[in-house]
């Protein structure tokens, strides 16, 4: 192989050159991180002609190492027979994610085999979030009245296809209706001729419509590789896995990130279209104009007394960024809470009482910092009364809002993540600004 500066040059000379083994050979070679880096640098016809090129095998498996909505743009620029052919070669979860997000699905499901495609059909139903979404279907199911014999050879002359699934956990039914587990070393060390009603296990198992965030709660509270997942009738529809359900949560924590900081629509990449990335941002940035114009004009209120007192113009912007960092801070608390369950959006009190108590001691105690910093600059104790005075109440208020926006939003509907941000900012700007210049007009001619 040619030894290159970056990876994404020898790649694209043998996909511009069409040498299937090359590539393979080359992709074995690179480890994920550099798998990823040559892909984002390959033009969008590059990656298409790439997937092509490979067996959908391997294109299945290139695509589990990519970003999820590149991998998801690449698959759709594929006729519906190609893509087909890599999602059959996918996990259940992974066909069900990108048929319910592409544009195609109706065509490429019609490509795979009847019982596949109706497996598919039911499974992109579910919402992503919950259990339904996030369950594999790759399990071994046995009815009750089988023997161990059956079930050993049934695995013998099944071995190649079970070599995916997980194996740790035989999962009996009775009519379809979950009965419990069997792990491998009961099954193993029975006779031949037991039955598995006589020997299989109770276990817990979760309802299909079950949250993300009910998912966690559970794992937190039970150290299970995976948990069986049935429908209201008690039947055993699939098995969601520990490894899958914190990919989910951090992929949650990751889209949350990025919507407080106001961009919509989940994750983003640079080699996304750009019109697409810049919608994505505009949609908060556009109102928080609305939003800014609405602080300023507290400033243009209050503008004599501002020039009347120009040094105070220095502390504004102390003022609004040290309570917007303490409203941020308790915005992050709530989120986290709600995420986890351990408060609900009715609890606004509470919360408000508890964040209350931390902006009162905070307030103070950065109140007297800043005034102490106003009194020794200006050597004006006024100067130092109105500065601090104004921190330190608008501490309370930003403590106070922050704590408590994000469940109002929730009750309300609205995505906490994304609008509680922007509001609080607005807010503790337009209070820090009014209470400054108010109690500067009061002592304006001690100042």
């Amino acid at each position: 192989m040619q030894e290159v500066s970056y990876p994404w040059e020898y790649l694209r000379e043998q996909i511009n050159a069409g040498i299937p083994e090359e590539i393979k050979s080359y992709l074995d070679e690179l480890d994920h991180s550099d798998i990823v880096l040559a892909i984002n640098h390959l033009k969008l016809e590059e990656r298409v002609k790439l997937l092509s090129l490979i067996t959908p095998e391997d294109a299945a498996e290139l695509i589990e190492d990519l970003p999820w909505v590149q991998a998801l743009r690449m698959l759709e620029e594929l006729n519906a027979s190609e893509a087909a052919a890599i999602i059959h070669e996918m996990r259940s979860d992974d066909k069900a994610d990108f048929l319910s997000e592409m544009d195609e699905a109706d065509a490429i499901i019609d490509e795979l085999e009847v019982e596949e495609a109706q497996s598919v059909r039911e499974l992109i139903r579910y919402d992503d979030d919950s259990a339904g979404g996030l369950m594999i279907t790759e399990f071994l199911a046995f009815e009750s009245s089988a023997t161990v014999n059956e079930v050993v050879e049934n695995l013998s002359a099944n071995a190649e296809e079970y070599e995916k699934f997980n194996l740790q956990y035989i999962y009996v039914t009775k009519q379809n209706r979950f009965e419990g587990v069997l792990s491998m070393r009961s099954l193993l060390i029975s006779k031949p001729d037991t039955l598995l009603s006589t020997i299989v296990m109770e276990a817990l198992s979760v309802n299909d419509q079950i949250h993300l965030d009910e998912l966690i709660r559970f794992f937190d509270s039970h150290d299970f590789y995976g948990v069986p997942v049935v429908n209201d009738a008690g039947e055993l529809k699939g098995v969601v896995l520990r490894k899958d359900l914190r990919e989910a949560q951090n992929e949650q924590i990751n889209t949350e990130h990025l919507e407080t900081q106001g961009i919509v629509g989940g994750e983003e990449l640079r080699t996304m279209p750009v019109w697409l990335r810049a919608r994505r941002r505009l949609s908060w940035l556009s109102v928080n104009i609305l939003l800014n114009i609405a602080a300023a004009s507290v400033i243009a209120f209050y503008q004599d007394t501002l020039s009347a007192v120009i040094a105070l113009a220095v502390f504004l912007p102390i003022i609004s960024d040290m309570s917007g960092c303490s409203g941020n801070q308790a915005v992050a608390v709530s989120l986290r809470e709600l995420s986890l369950g351990v408060v609900k959006p009715f609890e606004l009190f509470r919360v408000w009482i508890q964040e209350v108590s931390v902006g009162l001691i905070n307030g103070l105690v950065l109140g007297i910092l800043i005034g102490l910093a106003a009194w020794i600059w200006q050597d004006n104790m006024y100067m130092g009364l109105v500065v601090g005075g104004a921190l330190m109440l608008n501490t309370i208020v930003a403590v106070s809002l922050g704590g408590t926006i994000p469940l109002f939003l929730k009750r309300m509907k609205v995505d906490p993540a994304l609008a509680s941000g922007p509001i609080l900012t607005t807010v503790t700007d337009m209070f820090g600004f009014f209470l400054a210049l108010t109690f500067a007009g009061w002592m304006l001619g001690s100042l």
